[in-house]
């Protein structure tokens, strides 16, 4: 009487079988993660676009203008992050995606050093802005938070653009706090130069950026 047979699986095999399996699900968790992360970018970047520019205007503040600008740019540069982890393969959409992001950080750096000169070289001085000072401090206290976690994320898929999206995130923190001393130096003392000095260090912080997310170097 024939006996049946039976399969032995080896110990390697079930780990190494399971360990892919881990290995999915977590770039699922993590690739929700980073969709969920831009989606509260974009939010809050449309609203602080919205309230800069407008309180900008009526200040006559480059800065803050830059500063709202730059908001749009991370709203430009969340959506394109969107755009590649909604599709089937994120890395095939990548290098266009770090493209979109660094062509965007060049922009707003032409815009800010044009406004800056003109200002430096004798068109009207900014004028002094609470609402800006309020915006600015509130964006030192949330986007370090939110880039913090998409970073993470980035960084354990392997992700380029997701890093270069929390670098500009972080970069909008930075930009925060250079603004806030910049609008409560014309404030306080009224010392009007200092708007358009804090919009060209915007304008070469920007450019940096730039040419390393055009280079893919944010994972390095």
């Amino acid at each position: 009487m024939n006996q049946p047979e039976h399969r032995i699986v080896h110990t390697d095999e079930c780990c190494s079988t399971h360990d892919v399996d881990l290995a999915a699900t977590r770039r699922s968790v993590l690739s929700r993660r980073v969709r969920w992360l831009v989606a509260a970018t974009i939010t809050y970047n449309i609203i602080e676009a919205i309230v800069a520019i407008s309180a900008g205007t009526v200040a006559n503040s480059t800065a803050l203008i830059g500063f709202g600008l730059d908001s749009m740019i991370e709203v430009a540069s969340a959506a394109a992050v969107a755009w590649q982890f909604s599709g089937p393969d994120p890395e095939a959409r990548e290098r266009v995606a770090l493209k979109v992001i660094a062509v965007s950080f060049f922009a707003l750096a032409a815009y800010v050093t044009v406004e800056s000169v003109r200002t430096l070289v004798g068109a009207d001085a900014a004028g002094t802005s609470t609402v800006g000072i309020v915006l600015a401090a509130l964006s030192l206290v949330i986007m370090p938070s939110l880039s913090l976690a998409q970073r993470r994320a980035g960084r354990e898929l392997g992700s380029n653009s997701a890093v270069a999206d929390s670098k500009q995130t972080l970069l909008c923190a930075y930009l925060s706090g250079v603004l806030l001393v910049g609008l409560l130096l014309n404030s306080l003392f009224g010392w009007a130069w200092a708007d358009p000095v804090v919009a060209v260090v915007i304008a070469i912080v920007a450019v940096r950026e730039g040419r390393e997310a055009w280079r893919g170097e944010h994972c390095c």
